[in-house]
């Protein structure tokens, strides 16, 4: 079974949704009609406000969900979106891939992704896991027992000594010094937290391949999910039979259960499917 991703430190604060309500929502509101998307800037994050999150989300390209995280707020500030950001059209694309609804896709990058796939500094997303490093310096010949000694930190049988955020780099960088390659592969990268001893499998040339994709753009991050998910039979069917408790064993480990990560699916799939269905009734409609 392979475990992609760990829980982390939030980079970013969480998005602003459906009923929240204060000052925040006022700056969003009022961003929001400098925009064009004209809003009543009474801190109440209602349907009208949602709608024009959504229309926002759409002008610029980004994911269309109706929740204004980082990234929608970055875009309405700048009044353009980060070019290495996820749009609309990578969720497209991906679900075409897999062969799944977009509401699947959207599903699984509102639950599964850390929302956002770099650091402030610029950086992909990263966890470094210490025993993964202690195995793979062990695959390479080094004396990874002494190694252990050495930098236990870095390097250890057991699972531990994360410091999340920016922290997280540095460790990998650290590691860098001892074995690049086996850092590389003994860190979970990206939004979708793909860990890196994947990179033969999943089709790059080298581990040092693998690290330059996740470092161009969410898109690229998106693309090596959806070569793990292609690459796993198993949790492909799961994925496309929207067997969300096997789907979330898979992806997150036996203790899934402890997050809710199959009900956060469920859930985050029938708000996406109701809206697609919305859209097309709207479609129709002006049609």
């Amino acid at each position: 079974m392979s475990v992609l991703k760990t829980i982390a430190k939030t980079v970013l604060k969480a998005a602003l949704r459906r009923h929240d309500v204060g000052l925040d929502v006022v700056e969003l509101q009022e961003l929001l009609t400098i925009a064009g998307h004209v809003v009543k800037a009474d801190g109440l994050f209602g349907d009208a406000t949602e709608a024009a999150v959504r229309a926002a989300q759409a002008r610029f390209g980004l994911v269309v969900d109706g929740q204004a995280g980082p990234k929608t707020l970055a875009a309405l500030r700048a009044g353009d979106a980060d070019p290495r950001h996820l749009r609309e059209a990578d969720l497209v694309a991906a679900a075409d891939k897999l062969g799944v609804p977009l509401a699947t896709v959207k599903a699984i990058n509102a639950v599964e992704s850390k929302g956002v796939g770099f650091l402030p500094g610029g950086q992909p997303v990263l966890l470094f896991e210490r025993p993964v490093m202690y195995r793979q310096l062990k695959a390479a010949g080094h004396d990874a027992d002494a190694l252990a000694v050495q930098f236990p930190n870095l390097v250890s049988r057991e699972r531990g000594g994360y410091a999340g955020g920016a922290t997280e780099w540095h460790r990998y960088l650290s590691a860098c010094h001892i074995d690049p390659a086996c850092a590389i592969e003994a860190a979970s990268w990206g939004a979708w937290q793909v860990m890196g001893y994947h990179w033969r499998e999943l089709g790059y040339t080298s581990a040092a391949a693998f690290l330059a994709e996740m470092q161009t753009s969410e898109r690229a991050q998106l693309d090596a999910f959806v070569r793990f998910v292609l690459n796993d039979e198993t949790l492909l069917k799961a994925l496309r039979a929207r067997k969300w408790a096997e789907v979330a064993r898979l992806y997150n480990g036996p203790a899934y259960r402890d997050n809710d990560y199959d009900g956060k699916l469920a859930r985050a799939y029938a708000r996406f499917d109701a809206a697609t269905a919305g859209n097309d009734a709207q479609a129709a409609a002006a049609a």
